[in-house]
């Protein structure tokens, strides 16, 4: 059965409401779901460790990695290591001070971006250039950061992903 594992942003953790409500529209559609808490460090490296030692003890084609802010970069570079069978990202912290070097620079395979015009940590721009690199979906919403008033919208979003995988809800 396929998984989809959460990967929450920096100052969040591993039941915040972004998470929450996509975890629900997962288990919609009868996928088990997991999310990492990587409260215990601020260093994205030691998440995307985290996640791919996670990943490890999956099958790993079989899993959705879903994540947000930091959460979303740490999902890019499990994503660029190990192959999954999808990715959904929220504001990813791409292109970053320290870390410009690390986005992926080969094609991943179903891959989703959601990004806020407003948003004030993570610049919209660096999704536009990711998703131009990536030739991927990319959806931009009038928010931002943290994306709350787009929730219903990303819900659906979430969705119709989850349906382009083959997947289909209750």
């Amino acid at each position: 059965m396929r998984k989809v594992i959460f990967s929450h942003g920096k100052e969040s953790g591993p039941w915040g409401t972004k998470i929450k409500r996509l975890a629900e529209i997962a288990r919609r559609f009868k996928l088990d779901v997991e999310s990492v808490d990587y409260s215990d460090t601020m260093d994205p490296d030691i998440r995307a460790q985290r996640l791919l030692n996670t990943l490890h003890d999956e099958t790993a084609e079989e899993c959705i990695l879903v994540g947000s802010s930091m959460g979303g970069y740490v999902t890019l570079q499990a994503a660029k290591e190990v192959p999954v069978a999808a990715s959904f990202v929220l504001a990813p912290a791409i292109y970053m001070p320290g870390y410009e070097d690390k986005a992926p620079n080969h094609t991943l395979q179903n891959l989703a971006i959601v990004h806020g015009w407003d948003d004030e940590i993570i610049p919209v721009e660096h999704s536009i250039r990711f998703a131009r690199e990536q030739n991927c979906t990319l959806h931009l919403v009038n928010d931002d950061h943290r994306l709350i008033n787009s929730l219903p919208q990303i819900e659906l979003w979430f969705s119709a992903f989850l349906n382009q995988l083959g997947l289909q809800a209750d």
